[in-house]
């Protein structure tokens, strides 16, 4: 049940349609991890805690730098030398004290991926690097919860929504995120975000899609981005979306699967 308060906070969702009390009541029980309080993190923990998700989880094990603030709208000059996840928690709990924060201040790797996955109900993913986005994709498969993924270029940007552990309307399995990219680039061939730089008003643009995405899935309404892969260049101001399948020869869950758990990841 719904205070006073949170009617009246929550009243431009609740006279929409397709979100309504019932859909509302739905975010405020909803368990939700962030990977990364960074670029893409920082928008989308802003926006599902205005939005009223009951529960954030956030990892990172970074601190807040100077640098960091030309995109991660979630810290201030202040928190600089601060863990991102403290900054982060702190900022959330003053936008909406009905959000309860857990702050993981580590690193994902393949021995806890598990365990802090299954404990949510779905995850977003905006880490920075293919290694922690092949683990998080994999452990969500495992683990079977539905995964919101994004990725930043300098000028470019994908998001996609995998629900690999279920099975689309025509009975075929959903497509994992290794159907979409079967391999990672090679080493080196892909510069860091300090070498390379970011615009950084895209990492709010494709974080603020991706706290979207989450709604959607929470409440039930549109068409989800499961087989599709929005893409986003601001250099052309261009948004297209590709299609994607399950690919039968993929190592997770293809016909004959090879990845039967994180071991790989190690």
């Amino acid at each position: 049940m719904l205070s006073a308060e949170e009617l009246e906070r929550y009243a431009r969702h609740i006279v929409l349609h397709e979100v309504g009390g019932p859909g509302q009541a739905a975010l405020g029980r909803a368990r939700v991890l962030v990977i990364g309080a960074g670029g893409l993190g920082a928008p989308v923990l802003l926006y599902l805690a205005a939005a009223g998700v009951g529960t954030l989880g956030v990892i990172d094990d970074d601190v807040v730098t100077l640098s960091n603030l030309q995109r991660q709208v979630i810290h201030e000059t202040a928190d600089v030398g601060v863990p991102k996840v403290e900054s982060a928690a702190a900022t959330v709990r003053r936008l909406n004290p009905h959000v309860a924060v857990e702050p993981h201040g580590t690193r994902l790797d393949a021995g806890n991926a598990l365990d802090l996955i299954s404990r949510y109900d779905i995850v977003a993913d905006g880490s920075d690097n293919f290694a922690t986005r092949y683990l998080v994709s994999d452990a969500c498969y495992f683990a079977k919860k539905p995964l919101v993924t994004a990725a930043l270029g300098s000028f470019d940007a994908t998001l996609t929504t995998i629900r690999a552990h279920e099975r689309g309307a025509d009975g075929r399995p959903n497509p994992t995120y290794r159907c979409l990219f079967p391999e990672p680039p090679p080493p080196g061939s892909v510069p860091a975000c300090a070498e390379a730089g970011v615009l950084g008003a895209l990492a709010g643009v494709i974080g603020s899609m991706m706290a979207l995405e989450i709604i959607r899935e929470i409440v039930g309404f549109g068409e989800g981005l499961v087989g599709r892969l929005v893409m986003v260049d601001a250099r052309a101001m261009r948004f297209e979306t590709l299609r994607y399948q399950w690919d039968p020869t993929n190592p997770l869950s293809g016909v004959k699967p090879t990845i039967r758990d994180l071991s790989g990841h190690l």
